[in-house]
């Protein structure tokens, strides 16, 4: 973990007030799919940082891209930076997808719900094309399918939901994984809690082991705030309860440890 002041490369508006900024910052050596950054804003009424997943690392040239929904002054700021404009980074924080356990599996499933789709990019382009399916689910056709080119240019097969059924499955992503017959022995995923819910029974169902990345509201992002807590099945070494912090012994759990 590393703080830094780093500079924005590109910014862009890839879909209904979605945004994607690349930085050029040397957090790219340590960092690791599923894991998250903080980002201040410019601004001393605002301190604390906005936790935002990593959507795709370049290690070779150093740069490190976020894809975010614009939903308050933070993200709105971060939206509209310019090239070269620098924010205070700290990361990168939490863990990661377990890809050893990829090894193993034949039929590797990604679900991205809404916002969730971006921190899988960075996992599927770790992984062997021809064992993995996306199934990701958006709002509308006409609010933006974002990403889903880039997840077609690195998974075997890419299924898609929406809300309204204007492209893809109308309904959800466990759905649109039944209406396409798609079996799956691991799950990687991440989108709002009951779709990780969802996913999480649909698992237990098929006998997939499934690893979850858990959205929640992170204050500090390292730990000391215990304002990111989880239910768990076990007792906890930090707290001695059954709780586990997201920001730090997650965003990634395996399904079954968490209560959700």
């Amino acid at each position: 973990m590393k703080e830094e002041r780093a500079a924005a490369a590109e910014t862009k508006l890839i879909a209904d007030g979605i945004v994607s900024v690349t930085f050029d910052t040397n957090l790219t050596e340590e960092a690791v799919p599923g894991q998250f950054v903080m980002i201040n804003t410019h601004s001393e009424a605002h301190l604390l940082g906005r936790p935002i997943s990593i959507c795709d690392i370049d290690k070779k040239n150093k740069k490190l891209r976020i894809v975010f929904r614009e939903v308050g002054f933070g993200t709105r700021e971060l939206g509209s930076s310019v090239t070269g404009e620098k924010f205070d980074i700290l990361g990168p924080l939490g863990n990661g997808f377990p890809l050893e356990e990829a090894e193993n599996a034949d039929n590797i499933v990604v679900i991205g719900g809404g916002i969730g789709a971006p921190p899988l990019l960075a996992l599927v382009k770790a992984l062997p094309k021809e064992k993995v399916t996306a199934v990701l689910g958006y709002r509308s056709e006409a609010n933006g399918l974002f990403l889903k080119e880039e997840f077609e240019n690195e998974c075997s097969n890419v299924i898609i939901a929406t809300d309204d059924g204007s492209a893809g499955t109308k309904g959800t992503v466990i759905d649109a994984m039944k209406n396409a017959g798609i079996k799956a022995d691991l799950i990687y995923s991440c989108g709002p809690m009951p779709m990780l819910s969802a996913v999480k029974a649909t698992a237990g169902k098929m006998g997939a082991k499934a690893y979850i990345s858990l959205e929640e509201r992170m204050a500090c992002g390292v730990g000391a705030c215990l304002g990111c807590v989880v239910k768990t099945k076990n007792v906890d070494e930090h707290s001695q309860v059954k709780n586990k912090r997201i920001c730090t012994e997650g965003p990634v759990f395996d399904a079954e440890e968490v209560d959700i």
